[in-house]
């Protein structure tokens, strides 16, 4: 990555269980590295327990604010790392889901990535858009009017609003480049 977000903030919204550990320390530490600002948001302040493979705990991370305390008008950009089950718990969360939107409406990039993405059929955002996630989110990711694509990094930059998207842990180098870069552009 050769991106400099030095005067960035990114808001990186999780679950506080679930997360894929290196879906959430491979941008995270990536764009602290260019300079950016980072903010870990879940549900609830304080501990995140993450996962390897969704099923082996990893370490804990401390979510510095709860959504309900988060003003989406702060940040320039929003990450939303997979884990099935941070994943899952995130869409049912009202709060999160309108913390999501409010990036898509404002016109702010969003980089979501594995199962990412279901947050993003929950807030409704995805008509119109190309992106890819993790194979089972195809059929979510279709009928939320969005097309579904099997490749490393998509960015979509349909209805005024930029959109980067990968599969899975494979792609991260790409996800974080194709990240980095849409940022910038902001």
């Amino acid at each position: 990555m050769t991106e400099d977000l030095t005067g960035k903030k990114i808001a990186f919204l999780l679950h506080n269980s679930g997360v894929e550990q290196v879906e959430l320390t491979t941008p995270w530490e990536a764009f602290r590295s260019a300079g950016a600002e980072t903010t870990l948001i879940a549900p609830e302040k304080g501990e995140v327990q993450a996962f390897n493979n969704d099923v082996e705990k990893a370490d804990t991370f401390d979510a510095e604010l709860a959504v309900a305390d988060a003003d989406p008008e702060e940040y320039d950009a929003l990450v939303l790392p997979g884990g099935t089950t941070n994943a899952d718990s995130l869409r049912q969360d009202a709060t999160a889901v309108a913390f999501v939107k409010a990036f898509a409406d404002a016109g702010k990039p969003v980089a979501a990535i594995c199962h990412g993405p279901w947050a993003l059929v929950e807030a409704d955002v995805l008509d119109g858009k190309r992106l890819t996630s993790y194979a089972s989110l195809q059929t979510d990711i279709r009928n939320a009017g969005g097309t579904w694509v099997d490749e490393e990094a998509v960015t979509s930059t349909e209805n005024e609003w930029t959109l980067v998207t990968s599969r899975d842990p494979d792609d991260l180098d790409a996800f974080v480049d194709a990240a980095a870069e849409a940022f910038t552009a902001q």
